[in-house]
Formats: C-alpha cells, sequence, structure tokens
C-alpha cells in the first residue's frame, strides 16, 4: 500500500515525533543534543516557522510546531539530513538514523495546542529521566525551562503560549505551570500521538469532495480535529496560496510592500527598518512581516536584511502581526492599492 502524502497549509499546527532507527539512540552525548537544537533554532528562524513546545529524549523527539511559507516537508528534510550527516561524521558510522519518516499529526488548535504543549513538556517526567516538576523548570533538553525563563531560545514563542494563561510573564507562568502539573496524575491520551477522525485519501481536495457527496469518512493518525477544521483550514489554505500567486504576478514586492505598509500607517518609511519603540512603528513592522511571509512567501532572512533586523526577530514580529492583524477589508484595500500602484509603474 504506498504511503500516503503529508498534510499541509500556512500555519497548520503539527506535533512531530522523530524516532531513531530500531528505537536507537539519536544522540549519544551533549555535543549531539546542543548541534541538533543550534540547526533546529537556525532552520525555524531562517523559515519563519513557529515552535511552540519541544522535547528531546534519548532515541526519540517531540515538536510542535506551525507552518510559516516553507513547507513542513522542506523544513524537516533539510533539517534531519543536515542532522544526521553531522551525527554520523562525529560518530563515524553510516546509514540512516531516523526510523523511516518523521511522523507528523495535523493538530486543531482549540482544544489541543495547550494539551500538545503540556503531553511534550512532561515527556522527561513520564518517561523517568526526572523526578519532578522542579527538575523539569530546569531541563535544558525541553521547552518548558523557555517557558518559565530559566533558559533562553530565541526561535521559540513563549509569547503566545504564557498569553493564554494570563496577561502579564508572572501570571501567564504561574497558571502555565499548574496546568503542567495537573498533567502528571492524569491518563495518557493516545489521541495525541496517533491522531484520528478524519481519512484524506488522496489530500484534503479528495476528502471534501468525498464529504460532499456524502460519502462516509473514517479515521486517519495524520490529523487530530473535527471535520469542519478540516474544511476550514482547506479552504484558507486554498484562498492564502491563490492570493499569494496573484500578488507576486502583479509585482508586488518585499520593497512596494514596504512603502505601502509606511504610507498606510501614515509612518515615515525610513523608520521601517530602525529600532524605533514607537507604537505605530512597532505595529507596522509586525503587519508587515505578517504579510511579507504570509501573503507573499518573503522568507524571514530576507524580510530580516531588508530592515536590519535579526531573523528571530522578524519571526516574532510576525507572529505579533499574526495576533493583532489588519482586517480583511483593510488587508484587501492595501493590497488593491499596491496592485493598483505596480500596474501604473510597468
Amino acid at each position: 500500500m504506498p504511503r500516503r502524502g503529508r498534510i499541509d497549509a500556512p500555519g497548520a499546527l503539527h506535533h512531530i515525533i522523530i524516532r531513531g532507527i530500531e528505537r536507537k539512540a539519536i544522540f549519544k552525548d551533549s555535543q549531539d543534543y546542543y548541534n541538533f537544537l543550534d540547526r533546529f533554532g537556525d532552520l525555524l528562524t531562517e523559515t519563519s516557522t513557529l515552535c511552540y513546545a519541544w522535547a528531546l529524549m534519548t532515541n526519540h523527539v517531540h515538536l510542535l510546531l506551525s507552518t510559516g511559507p516553507v513547507p513542513l516537508s522542506t523544513l524537516m528534510r533539510r533539517f534531519l539530513t543536515g542532522y544526521a550527516q553531522q551525527f554520523n561524521r562525529r560518530h563515524k558510522r553510516h546509514g540512516h538514523l531516523f526510523q523511516n519518516r518523521y511522523k507528523s499529526i495535523l493538530c486543531e488548535k482549540e482544544p489541543y495546542l495547550l494539551e500538545l504543549v503540556r503531553y511534550i513538556h512532561l515527556n522527561p517526567i513520564r518517561a523517568g529521566i526526572l523526578r519532578n516538576m522542579e527538575d523539569l523548570d530546569k531541563y535544558p533538553l525541553s521547552g518548558h525551562a523557555v517557558i518559565m525563563g530559566n533558559i533562553k531560545k530565541e526561535w521559540q514563542d513563549v509569547e503566545y503560549v504564557l498569553g493564554r494563561f494570563g496577561n502579564t510573564v508572572r501570571s501567564g507562568r504561574k497558571f502555565y505551570a499548574q496546568f503542567v502539573s495537573s498533567g502528571i496524575e492524569l491518563d495518557r491520551k493516545p489521541e495525541l500521538t496517533d491522531g484520528e477522525l478524519i481519512r484524506s485519501s488522496g489530500g484534503w481536495s479528495a476528502l471534501k469532495d468525498m464529504r460532499s457527496a456524502g460519502m462516509r469518512v473514517v479515521s486517519d493518525e495524520r490529523i487530530l480535529g473535527s471535520s469542519d477544521f478540516v474544511d476550514s483550514v482547506l479552504n484558507k489554505a486554498n484562498e492564502k496560496y491563490d492570493k499569494m500567486t496573484l500578488a507576486k504576478a502583479r509585482g508586488i514586492t518585499l520593497g512596494v510592500l514596504i512603502r505601502g505598509i509606511a504610507d498606510y500607517m501614515e509612518i515615515d518609511e525610513a523608520l521601517m527598518g530602525t529600532r524605533s519603540k514607537q507604537r505605530a512603528v512597532s505595529r507596522a513592522r509586525a503587519i508587515l512581516c505578517h504579510l511579507a511571509i504570509d501573503r507573499l512567501g518573503i522568507i524571514g532572512a530576507d524580510i530580516a536584511r531588508e530592515l536590519s533586523l535579526s531573523p528571530s526577530a522578524v519571526s516574532k514580529l510576525a507572529g505579533k502581526g499574526r495576533r493583532e492583524p489588519l482586517t480583511k477589508e483593510a488587508e484587501d484595500s492595501l493590497f488593491d492599492s499596491l496592485e493598483n500602484q505596480a500596474r501604473q509603474r510597468k
């Protein structure tokens, strides 16, 4: 039976599980762990991919990612191939390091995002590597310590997770820690690692056609969420790809977008590439990074060079722009204006 394709779309949430071949170790010493994290962080930043949770175990890894403009399959291929080559060189070995393909489960954010953050970050305790929450708070091989502020990883989106628990960092950490701790005694939830509910033989378009024709839809280990969720994401993904293609065809470049947003938000264009902390400038940069990545498909590294920012700063700004976007009407109006300007210049 042929293996089924990955399911992905910009903004999709994925629980990813990577296992060593024959359940063998994929980390042999601390250098391997840090090589893995350095490579992982660099690629997340370069591709504007968001990470909400992660945990490194001896022979497997859990990641919770939200896809940026670069498809998950491209990101993971580059990442795993590079790490495996580095691992083999260091340990003078040959052959495959990872078991088959990594496992990727497309997840509905509500109600699963926080459940997945907790599940992933509790792995070291459930595996007996750590004794309790106090150990986990300081553990450097899990994203929990980053959220608690005890280690620093610029590429992890701490702000989004803490924002789900409180209005300040302090209150967010307090209630987040309580939420994670309360999960220790709960039963395991197999659906968080196995997926459920929907079969999409042939991809999302085929899934939609099947349901439209009244065909029965059975479970699929690749998806964790409701039928309405799949329909919604599919429609948004198709709309986003259509808009991206149209914008590029009509000559909307990063430079055009920068000028357009500066004009639209009535700020000096020169301030877009500075470290000004004016509220209007900060919001304009956030909107710019969000639209450049999600609407034009420009990678974060290119935006960073144009704005004289670090790629990690661009990634954070894009996340802020997604959380506080322009209204749909305002965004469409902005792009209509940019397309008119582009046509006039031709």
